[in-house]
């Protein structure tokens, strides 16, 4: 079968630069053989502390060996995976102590309360004398005051998720692996979790792994698509755009087309049709970002009323992905 085609889009540079934090987390070159089967195949990926990355595939991509492996409950067959600059697989205490993981299926035991079975989450993480206010802070980020003292067996599916989210943060790990979190969950659980999973990227790396495209628009950061084990695509599910990314723009005052030479010069962009004096469709040129589109037109007095990128659905990405095709940007 032969290989799909695959590309990372890199979004243009800005016009000021931008200092990011390291990465938490880089994986180099990561790959794993399963039963003589290449799951996933040289995978580079870098994920910061204070972003959620949405992980995709469909189906056998390679998504949850990529986050066991991540977890540190697998072992790659070869590259690197480094954890704050140190090597996961020659530091193993950092699996147990700096990540927390949600499997699809969590682990929970049903013959436990939720304070009781998360207390005991907490000794296996390695906490000591503050175990007690841990479990506690715990319980009520992830609104479980109210059934702290059932059984877990007892609990509903959506209950039951949370409790599973709590064991992987009760230790307030620097990175967070989340896979299918919302699997089985009705529509207001759905986006009371999303809510939850977003608010842990506060002080967090969150890696999520769902079939859900909304899941990802609504809490992800950043999205990467995995394709037969392989990474095809990797870009913010907002800003930057890429280039050739179209633009609607409409601002304050009138834009007239004899306006327009100068504004190009400054700013890279060109119009594509003309509504009305106000309003203008733009294509994005090399080393534009619409935000510094936007900056340019309140310069020269033009103000701006709207500003919006037309990106490529993430659904029609994800599904030429699948299909073997190379994702082209549309308006």
């Amino acid at each position: 079968m032969p290989r799909p085609a695959c590309r990372r889009p890199g979004g243009p540079e800005q016009s000021r630069p931008v200092t990011l934090a390291p990465p938490l987390a880089i994986l180099k070159n990561v790959g794993r053989t399963l039963a003589g089967r290449e799951v996933v195949k040289g995978l580079d990926l870098e994920i910061r502390r204070g972003e959620v990355l949405g992980l995709l595939g469909v189906n056998g991509a390679g998504k949850s060996t990529t986050l066991r492996m991540l977890a540190g409950v697998l072992a790659p067959t070869s590259g690197t995976i480094k954890l704050d600059g140190k090597d996961l697989y020659e530091n193993p205490g950092l699996a147990r102590t700096a990540i927390g993981y949600l499997p699809e299926v969590p682990p929970l035991h049903e013959e436990l309360t939720v304070e009781e079975y998360l207390d005991f989450c907490g000794r296996l993480h390695g906490l000591g004398a503050g175990i007690r206010e841990a479990v506690d802070r715990v319980i009520l980020r992830c609104q479980l005051a109210g059934v702290r003292r059932r059984l877990i067996g007892n609990l509903s599916k959506g209950f039951r998720q949370r409790v599973g989210i709590a064991q992987a943060i009760v230790h307030e790990p620097d990175l967070i692996v989340l896979d299918e979190p919302t699997a089985g969950l009705d529509p207001v659980q759905t986006r009371n979790m999303r809510g939850l999973v977003e608010g842990l990227s506060m002080g967090h790396a969150v890696v999520l792994s769902t079939h859900v495209l909304p899941d990802v628009l609504a809490s992800c950061k950043r999205v990467a698509i995995l394709n037969e084990g392989r990474l095809c695509y990797v870009a913010d599910t907002a800003l930057p755009y890429s280039e050739g990314t179209l633009a609607r723009v409409r601002t304050v005052r009138g834009m007239q087309r004899e306006d327009w030479p100068k504004l190009r010069i400054v700013t890279g962009a060109m119009p594509l049709d003309e509504r009305d004096p106000r309003y203008w469709r733009v294509q994005l040129q090399p080393k534009l970002r619409i935000d510094a589109l936007a900056a340019a037109l309140v310069e020269h007095g033009f103000g701006v009323e709207e500003l919006r990128g037309e990106q490529t659905p993430l659904e029609e990405i994800f599904m030429a992905i699948a299909a073997g095709e190379p994702p082209s940007v549309t308006a």
